[in-house]
Order: structure tokens, then C-alpha cells, then sequence
């Protein structure tokens, strides 16, 4: 058996390999006796799960062990996106939550996100300290265990539908009557994901119509290597949004806690244009003031609307352990991160698909453009800025040696421009003449090297992945 750790957000494994009952309990014994330790058991948790394969026992297992510590449980009543229950953490004032997901991961895999009593990623001396209990967990058979149904009996654990308070609480911070009567065409695709029927449920009632695919649960995720929002897996929704007439089309990931945006002639807007373009409507439309955040995989064009509104700019390592700490430090105005991750004031500290998504159709409402027009008033701020990823698999007794080519490989330049300096900020990132930038990393919740580029044009971006593949030593 693998040893039991968190990764960037949560501990993640494959189902039946590492990923079993008799692991998914000894976690959750360990997170309750972190929450004994800290004094937050008296506040109860809650416990959440998506749609991949036996989530939800897994949760009942999980609502089981908390029970049997003497832990009032919240159970959700359905399948929820992350962002609902990080909301049920911080509205039901609970110690902490639990979430079994696996994010954006392949159907094998599952996982164990563990939610603080704010809402948001628990950081490393959180999950430092229920790792390092797992193993005496383990080694001493101490998990303790109630019958599902006799601690509901009891009333130790609760059934409860999070969807009205969520919704409630959404409609405060997005002009949702804007949306519904502007006369849209929305296409969704929910990767047959937990956040299935909330986007098309908060803009219901008006003129605005909107047409979900891959709304239903099928924890195979067919047709796409994951359910992640991004172009690889959106073949199908760029395709109906040009055939089918639709003025844009909006993605969440597998746990509702990522967003992909489609303008409306099918062409995919990248995750760092989507985050610039929720930060020049927070700036621009709604006329916000505040710091924004942003991971070291995010765009430049953060840092020039920065400096256009007068606002300051944080850089963070990736994942939003990170982001969020940062976020609460600063009463930050939003926070954005590559992988499609994005989190805004006034709600949780940690990504919110749904409200990412909503966020943009009030940014259509409110200007009367479509996305390929807001994408041009943007470029037009900050010019044109263009991003792509690539992601090798790796065997993990491969890394250390992957790791000692890319330190030990110093070029002079990467796409034919300058390398002006290197940083080990997360990973190995080559900054270059321009402004523009590389960067190496090994993922935290999988086994693969990510390597990422922004360029001022897309030709320009190939030629730096290739030129970064060949600095890693490896090839797709």
C-alpha cells in the first residue's frame, strides 16, 4: 500500500487499489482526532461527495467514523459541487468538512478533500497533522464505527440539501434577473459532474435559455480522458455551440470547483483569458477595488490590470491552499489559478465553477457583448496574450531523474526569445525577454510533469512547449 498523502488539495488514489473503505476510514478517524485535538469537534462537520463510483458510500462511511467520535455529521442529501459544500462549512458554522471527490482526476481515482472551518483548502499544517496520524490509526486498529443507520437514528448524523441557501446566497452577488432576461442561449456541459442542473437552475424563469449536456451521472465520464474543463475534453460543446446557435458555453469540472469558458463561435477561452476576464469585469463593470491573487501558472495580463486600476497583485504557489491563505490575509478582491480555479470576495475562499460561470453570463448582461468581443476589449488593455499546457505522464521512480535534467539544464533562450532569469518559485519557471515565460512542474495530484507557456502568440507557445519537453528530457 502507498503511503496515505495529501497532494496540492487532498489526498487522492485510485479506487480499490489505494483508495479503499478500510484507507477512507482511517482518514477520516485521523481528521476527527485532528478536529478533537484543535477543539473543533463540538462545532460537527460536514460531509459531501460527487459523482464518481461509490462516492456517496464513501461519504457514509466517513459520516460512520466522524459519528462514532461523537461528531455531529451533516450528510449531504445528493451528490454536491465542492464550492456548495466549502459554503456549508462556512454558513452552518462547522469545524470542518469533508469532501469525497477526486476533482478533475481520471474515473480510477477518488479522493479526501478536507474543508477548514472557513471554507476554503486546508493548508499544510492541517494535513500535515492528520497524515501523521494515519499510521497509528492503521497500525493500532483504533477506527472507531457506528452503523450509518443507527447514528441517523440517533440524530448524531443529519441528512441536508445545501442547493436553496447556495443559490440564495448566489443570487446576492450575481444580478441573476439581469441574465434571465437577456435572452441567451447558454450551452453547459457538467462532465456528468457534481454540478450538474446549478447553472441552468440559478438562470431558469426568463427569456434566457439554457441546454445542459452531459447532465447526468455516469462516474465513467465517457468520452473525455477526465472531467476537466479545458479543450481536450470539450470537443463536443465547442462543436453545439456553433451548430447550435448559442451565444456561449460554460464548463465545470467533475466536482463543480473549476470552469471552462467557450465563446460563441466554439473557440475555447483559455483559463488564464477567463480569469483576466472575471478581473477586468470586477475592475471595469462593477467598478471593484481590492487585491487579486494569483498563482504562478496565471497570466501577466493579471499583473498589467494591476497596474492599470491601481490595485496590488499577489503570486502564489499553485493550489489553492495557498491562494485562499492569501486571500483571507488580504481581503482579497478575487483569486485565479491556471488549472481553471477561480474564488471570489464576499463568498468562500476557495474556486467556485458555478459562480465563475454565472459571473460572466452578468458580465454579457451588463455589456451586451459576447465572449469573443470581451476577449477583444481586453486585449486591448493589456494585448494579446496566448497560453497552453502540456501534460507527460511519468512513472514516479522517474522524477528525481526528470527533476536533476530540468535543474541542471540552463538554455539561453525558449522559443528564440532571451531567458533574462530562472525561479523555483513551484517548479522551474524561465522568465523571458518581453515579459513572457515557461514553467516546469510536477502535478500534486497526479503522476505527470505539467509544462505550461504565455507567449504573444500561439505559434510561439508550441514552440515553447517543445522547447520545454526537450529541456525536461521527456516527450508526450
Amino acid at each position: 500500500m502507498a503511503e496515505i498523502r495529501f497532494g496540492t488539495d487532498g489526498w487522492r488514489a485510485v479506487i480499490a487499489d489505494d483508495f479503499t473503505f478500510a484507507n477512507v476510514r482511517a482518514v477520516a478517524q485521523a481528521t476527527a482526532e485532528w478536529m478533537k485535538r484543535d477543539g473543533l469537534d463540538a462545532k460537527g462537520v460536514v460531509v459531501g461527495y460527487d459523482t464518481r463510483f461509490l462516492s456517496g458510500t464513501f461519504a457514509g462511511a466517513v459520516a460512520e467514523v466522524m459519528a462514532a467520535n461523537g461528531i455531529k455529521v451533516s450528510l449531504t442529501s445528493a451528490f454536491v459541487p465542492t464550492p456548495a459544500l466549502s459554503f456549508a462549512v462556512r454558513t452552518r458554522e462547522v469545524g470542518a468538512g469533508v469532501m469525497i471527490t477526486a476533482s478533475h482526476n481520471p474515473a480510477r481515482w477518488n479522493g479526501f478533500k478536507v474543508k477548514p472551518w472557513y471554507g476554503g483548502s486546508a493548508p499544510e499544517a492541517i494535513t500535515t497533522a492528520i497524515e501523521q496520524l494515519v499510521p497509528g490509526v492503521l497500525a493500532e486498529n483504533r477506527v472507531a464505527h457506528v452503523a450509518l443507520a443507527e447514528a441517523e437514528s440517533a440524530g448524531t448524523v443529519e441528512r441536508f440539501d445545501v442547493r436553496p441557501a447556495y443559490l440564495k446566497a448566489v443570487a446576492e452577488l450575481v444580478d441573476l434577473e439581469a441574465i434571465k432576461r437577456a435572452g441567451y442561449r447558454v450551452l453547459i456541459d457538467s462532465m456528468y459532474g457534481a454540478a450538474q442542473g446549478w447553472v441552468a437552475r440559478a438562470i431558469e424563469g426568463g427569456t434566457t435559455v439554457a441546454h445542459e449536456i452531459h447532465g447526468e451521472r455516469n462516474p465513467s465520464f465517457p468520452g473525455m480522458r477526465a472531467p476537466e474543463p479545458i479543450t481536450p475534453n470539450l470537443g463536443e460543446a465547442m462543436g453545439m455551440v456553433v451548430s447550435g446557435g448559442f451565444d456561449v458555453g460554460l464548463a465545470t469540472d467533475g466536482d463543480g470547483d473549476r470552469f471552462g469558458l467557450i465563446d460563441e463561435h466554439g473557440r475555447f477561452i483559455t483559463q488564464l483569458q477567463t480569469f483576466a476576464l472575471l478581473t477586468h469585469y470586477l475592475l471595469e463593470v462593477r467598478g471593484e477595488r481590492g487585491p487579486i491573487i494569483r498563482s504562478v501558472t496565471m497570466t501577466q495580463m493579471i499583473d498589467r490590470l494591476g497596474e492599470a486600476y491601481g490595485v496590488p497583485v499577489h503570486e502564489t504557489p499553485v493550489g489553492f491552499k495557498y491562494l485562499g491563505a492569501k486571500m483571507m490575509e488580504t481581503d482579497a478582491l478575487l483569486a485565479g489559478e491556471e488549472s481553471g480555479g477561480y474564488a471570489f470576495k464576499g463568498h468562500v475562499p476557495e474556486r467556485d465553477g458555478i459562480l465563475s460561470g454565472l459571473f460572466i453570463l452578468d458580465y454579457m448582461a451588463q455589456t451586451g457583448k459576447r465572449p469573443s468581443e470581451l476577449l477583444a476589449d481586453l486585449y486591448a488593455k493589456v494585448g494579446v496574450h496566448e497560453y497552453d499546457r502540456v501534460d507527460v505522464t511519468i512513472r514516479p521512480e522517474e522524477r528525481a531523474t526528470i527533476e536533476a535534467h530540468v535543474r541542471d539544464n540552463q538554455p539561453t533562450t525558449v522559443a528564440g526569445l532571451r531567458v533574462e532569469s530562472r525561479d523555483q518559485v513551484d517548479g522551474y519557471r524561465f522568465h523571458l525577454e518581453g515579459g513572457w515565460w515557461l514553467l516546469i512542474r510536477f502535478s500534486g495530484t497526479e503522476p505527470l510533469i505539467r509544462i505550461y507557456a504565455e507567449m504573444p502568440s500561439s505559434e510561439l507557445v508550441q514552440r515553447a512547449l517543445a522547447d520545454g519537453q526537450q529541456i525536461a528530457g521527456v516527450t508526450l
